[in-house]
């Protein structure tokens, strides 16, 4: 009876591993290099950019409405829809003409534009080989950073001269534009690559991104149109081998517990410890103020401090706090004389090692509030952005 009981088991094990690893290479076939959704992590997926914005601060969150919930009022706000799988139907088509008719921003990227925006005039080109170099036009906001790189083959082919034409590749071909409709805007990019998880690391690719991302109030990254949709009228396709491989699973797994929770050793009940995670905080403060480290706080609050503002002052990351208080003097970015000259001397007092506990935090607090000064969401950076 037991050597029965184990070859039942082992039998359903093995067919669970081998449904398992079967069901893995479709899915692998199914994905190959992504698409940009910012859930995505393979070659062509958006998570990296949606990190990375999401993470210097930038207002950015995923979208995963129809267009028709978009907000009435769409001052200040950019939808980012790049290389959609689906495609809107009339009402939400309808719906994002809405939308930047009532201020609202669309940023389109690596698709024809037309179902999404009006007075879309995207066409076929020849196949850049690779990834090409594609230069500025003309010296805009978006162009701050230097030459980008696409791939793909579309072009913008419109001879409207309210149309503006940023980046062209070497044969001329405008990839990247932007123009108003409504009272709000349109960007268009050739590809989808520079914030792609491949392409956001290419030469200036991601200055791009930021320059295209900056001063709006909330960024919404489209995951909608990265899911298929199958509106009435169509018929949505059974895939058989999907709940074929679904109900053996179920059935390898059923047998397993069977067997398993017959003849499964007994286990006593694990006893949830009573530590709490503020306690291991409080004993790792603990640990510092005996190591008389306070300087460090200030330490990593300067280094955090340095590496905000050579992203958002475009300065070198290694510039001194004095340099860098100069530089968003001339940006616009206020500071109170007091925080200011604790800002200057943090520098120094991140290695000094008999820096009190009250010196530590004031001066961290000082950096803290500089850092949060240089906030893209913070009204006078927009105001100067502009």
């Amino acid at each position: 009876m037991i050597r029965q009981n184990w070859l039942a088991i082992v039998l359903g094990i093995g067919i669970l591993l081998v449904m398992s690893a079967a069901a893995y290479l479709k899915s692998e076939e199914e994905k190959g290099d992504g698409n940009p959704s910012s859930y995505s992590t393979l070659r062509r997926g958006g998570k990296a950019a949606y990190l990375l914005l999401q993470q210097s601060g930038y207002p950015v969150e995923r979208w995963q409405r129809s267009p028709k919930d978009l907000p009435a009022d769409g001052h200040g706000i950019l939808l980012i829809v790049a290389e959609p799988v689906s495609h809107p139907t009339n009402d939400e088509s309808n719906a994002l003409s809405r939308f930047l008719l009532h201020g609202g921003s669309i940023l389109t990227a690596g698709m024809y534009p037309d179902a999404y925006v009006p007075k879309a005039a995207a066409a076929n080109g020849d196949q850049r080989i690779g990834t090409a170099e594609c230069k500025p036009v003309a010296p805009t906001r978006l162009t701050r950073g230097g030459s980008i790189s696409q791939d793909g083959m579309l072009k913008w082919d419109s001879t409207d001269s309210s149309q503006v034409v940023h980046f062209a590749d070497e044969k001329g071909n405008a990839v990247v534009v932007s123009y108003s409709a409504g009272n709000g805007s349109v960007e268009w990019w050739a590809s989808a690559w520079p914030l792609e998880n491949a392409g956001i690391r290419e030469k200036n690719n991601l200055e791009l991104l930021l320059n295209s991302s900056a001063g709006y109030k909330r960024i919404l990254w489209d995951e909608y149109y990265q899911d298929e949709h199958h509106h009435s009228g169509e018929h949505k396709p059974v895939k058989a081998y999907s709940w074929a491989l679904a109900q053996l699973a179920l059935i390898g797994l059923a047998v397993v517990l069977t067997y398993s929770r017959r003849s499964g050793p007994l286990v006593p009940l694990v006893q949830q410890s009573r530590l709490s995670p503020l306690e291991f905080v409080e004993t790792l403060g603990n640990v510092f103020r005996r190591a008389r480290s306070t300087h460090v706080a200030v330490e990593i609050a300067f280094q955090r401090f340095r590496q905000v503002a050579a992203r958002r002052l475009g300065i070198r990351g290694t510039s001194n706090a004095t340099e860098i208080v100069e530089a968003m003097s001339h940006r616009g970015i206020r500071l109170s004389e007091s925080t200011a000259n604790l800002v200057r001397q943090s520098e120094s007092a991140a290695s000094d090692e008999s820096l009190t506990e009250n010196a530590a935090i004031a001066f961290v607090c000082a950096l803290n509030e500089a850092t949060h000064a240089m906030d893209p969401a913070n009204k006078i950076i927009k105001g100067n952005s502009d």
